[in-house]
């Protein structure tokens, strides 16, 4: 079992007061339990995160098949992307984006963040009592901050990757099914992989995004007003 390390911090009458700091390892063992007790509402706050990271996933990774398609320079395969409804030029080269798809992107992306968010200041809400508890056992303000941020990095994590992973599935399956086995031939796996892994890195940056004002939220509470809370 993990030891605290003791800190020796000043009062504010000048007394000096002996508080426990948890090491790392301790914090992610205690988020990790959080998460396991309250998996549900977890799992609810993270299919919004899935949801949002498998659209930006599919869509690059889609647009990755159909760059590899037009860079093999086959003629039949550009006119089976024009067909498919791309907007492509005499001279073009590149398959990007649309400005639609854009806002589509982004648009999703802020919901899945505001979700986040508004999930997180109801477990804040939900664990006043916790909260409370720690802080009157000693825990500092930093320690309630990682915990918070270490809960929503795992559970950010785990989301993007599985929404990343099934984005990218699913393009692939789609290309292979509008434009054959050609379309898998011509992908380009580096970008492919990075596509995965640009969704990836983009959903953990909002899960934590999303968690940052409601951990500051519960690291400032007062230990008196906590438990004062009726639950």
């Amino acid at each position: 079992m993990s030891k605290g390390i003791f800190e020796d911090l000043q009062g504010p009458s000048g007394r000096m007061q002996r508080l426990v700091v948890l090491p790392f390892g301790t914090s992610l063992e205690i988020a990790f339990k959080s998460i396991k007790v309250r998996f549900f509402r977890s799992l609810i706050t993270t299919l919004s995160l899935v949801l949002a990271v498998s659209f930006l996933s599919f869509t690059d990774v889609s647009n990755d098949v159909a760059n590899g398609m037009l860079a093999s320079g086959s003629a039949e395969l550009r006119q089976m992307l024009v067909r498919a409804g791309y907007d492509l030029g005499p001279e073009a080269n590149n398959v990007a984006s649309s400005p639609k798809q854009r806002w589509i992107l982004i648009l999703s992306l802020l919901v899945c963040t505001v979700g986040i968010v508004n999930a997180q200041l109801m477990a804040v809400t939900e664990r006043f009592r916790e909260i409370g508890t720690m802080k009157c056992l000693g825990a500092l303000d930093r320690f309630v901050l990682r915990l918070f941020i270490l809960e929503a990095g795992m559970q950010g994590l785990a989301g993007a990757a599985a929404g990343a992973l099934i984005g990218a599935v699913f393009a692939l399956l789609g290309g292979w099914l509008r434009f054959g086995g050609a379309a898998l031939r011509q992908a380009p796996l580096t970008e492919v992989a990075a596509s995965t892994a640009a969704a990836t890195g983009i959903g953990l940056a909002l899960s934590l995004l999303g968690v940052l004002y409601p951990a500051l939220v519960a690291a400032r509470m007062q230990p008196v007003e906590a438990m004062r809370v009726e639950q």
